[in-house]
């Protein structure tokens, strides 16, 4: 397995590129190469470009960095690239990432190529066994890379807590979002609409929820992935928190097992991730809490350094079989950490 890989990040100026960078700093298998961006910001130096809203500092270094455009002949041309993630926004992202799929692996955020049915739709602790589509694509397009998706932020932390309950007969799911602020993007919802309110609408977010974990919790069949049977029904709100996306979970089961069993089960779910010791994965996919006012996104959305989803509050219920709370860091393990940790998984399998 060779480390030491050189990567561009598409979408650099944006939120999840600065995510992507700040998480990539000394990191030991990953080095940035290229930053790239829309063209009025091409040309310029990295740091007059762009609007740094991480709570870290810029990096001098990155600050220094010329931005190219997003097209594959200037990404070739800004250096020797291994890899590539992608944090363009989706209407742009779809042949600007098969472009660039056509040279490099391409890890995109997007959500332009995830229910391609070639394409994979990677959380790898949940379906590691789905990069198996990797050769199919290439093979199929043509392509010396190829494109991996990531879920969407809150599909993520959701499917991450099902995967464990599918031991018990996974068969219904009726999920209520709290999706913070960030999810919306940089400058995301004006104070005047979220100040003092709540928002009952995110746009194709509930389609993604319910289609999504259809996919990533279905199973490989040789050449394709067989959507799994589950029936989810979603509802998504925009809520006035920066960060941590917090999720209301009704699940019925086939089998009726005790709370104690349902939280030995979370806490017992590992990974891939965990298995080969990737750099980004969380010792804990899945934390409990036992307090009864927990998960709260201020306390615990940065548990496992923001890639492990924090459940609580996990119950009976009188319509399904349980319910819980399950929070997620959306711009981390939601968006540029589950790229990275993507990646990682794919480069220590010797795909990439």
């Amino acid at each position: 397995m060779r480390l030491n890989r050189k990567v561009a990040i598409l979408g650099a100026t944006g939120a999840v590129g600065q995510r992507f960078i700040e998480l990539l700093q000394d990191h030991p298998w990953f080095k940035i190469e290229v930053l790239a961006a829309s063209e009025r910001s091409a040309g310029k130096k990295f740091g007059h470009a762009c609007n740094w809203i991480m709570n870290s500092n810029l990096p001098t270094e990155i600050a220094e960095m010329p931005i190219v455009n997003v097209d594959l002949e200037s990404i070739r041309k800004a250096g020797n690239v291994d890899l590539v993630f992608s944090a363009l926004p989706g209407g742009l992202a779809g042949p600007v990432e098969s472009e660039l799929a056509s040279e490099y692996p391409v890890f995109s955020k997007a959500s332009a190529h995830r229910m391609d049915q070639d394409v994979p739709l990677i959380i790898p602790e949940v379906n590691p066994e789905h990069v198996g589509l990797i050769p199919i694509q290439k093979k199929a397009r043509g392509w010396k890379g190829f494109i991996s998706t990531d879920p969407n932020c809150s599909t993520i932390q959701l499917a991450m807590t099902l995967k464990p309950l599918m031991n018990f007969g996974l068969s219904k799911v009726i999920v209520t979002t709290m999706q913070a602020l960030s999810g919306a993007g940089y400058p995301g919802v004006s104070s005047l609409d979220i100040i003092d309110n709540v928002i009952p609408f995110i746009s194709n977010e509930e389609d993604k929820l319910e289609c999504e974990s259809q996919k990533i919790l279905g199973s490989f069949n040789y050449d394709r992935i067989m959507p799994d049977k589950l029936i989810l029904s979603a509802s998504c709100n925009r809520v006035n928190v920066r960060e941590g996306h917090l999720e209301s979970v009704f699940v019925k089961l086939d089998q009726d097992p005790t709370i104690d069993d349902v939280e030995e089960a979370f806490r017992k779910f590992k990974g891939k991730p965990q298995e080969l010791n990737l750099p980004s994965a969380p010792d804990n996919p899945i934390v409990v809490r036992e307090e009864k006012n927990r998960p709260q996104p201020r306390f615990d959305r940065k548990e496992g350094r923001g890639m492990s989803v924090v459940v609580g509050r996990i119950r009976k219920d009188p319509i399904m079989t349980i319910k819980y709370m399950c929070l997620g860091h959306n711009t981390i393990r939601g968006a540029a950490g589950g790229g990275i940790l993507s990646a990682e998984l794919i480069v220590a399998k010797g795909i990439a």
